[in-house]
């Protein structure tokens, strides 16, 4: 019995791992820490993905500092890329939602729309006169295929 339930179960897994390549199944994600931004406050990323589907970038962010990021990113070629939404995330641990200062995250998603290549710029400061600017910048390169 053991010999048949092996070849079923490969064949699933095998499927499985299929469709979750296949395009248009999904969002594909890049995130950033605080402590990767910490470690490195200009970080740069690439990814690929392809054309008609979406994507979302995730980063940490704690506006009770006045810091935040772009609402809205730089797109080097928007007819390769598009912002669909900005938005801010709650915390998914509820014992942190509740200290005063403690961090959470913003995420905007993206579409694919033609092959090519286009990077997304988001930068993090205090946006007001004199405040501190590019703080911590995150640039991401996309390749659409």
């Amino acid at each position: 019995m053991k010999p048949r339930i092996i070849p079923a179960f490969v064949l699933l897994a095998l499927s499985l791992w299929l469709v979750s390549c296949a395009p248009g199944t999904g969002v594909t994600s890049v995130e950033g820490s605080c402590g990767d931004f910490e470690s490195q406050p200009h970080m740069s990323k690439e990814m690929n993905v392809t054309a008609g589907d979406s994507f979302k970038v995730t980063l940490c962010s704690n506006p009770t500092t006045g810091f935040e990021w772009s609402e809205s990113a730089q797109i080097s070629d928007p007819t390769v890329v598009q912002q669909l939404k900005h938005e801010s995330l709650a915390s998914e641990n509820e014992e942190a939602e509740a200290l005063v200062g403690a961090p959470g995250k913003e995420a905007w998603t993206f579409k694919a729309l033609k092959k090519g290549t286009s990077t997304v710029s988001l930068e993090y400061s205090r946006p007001w006169e004199g405040g501190e600017k590019g703080e911590w910048t995150f640039n991401l390169t996309v390749v659409v295929k």
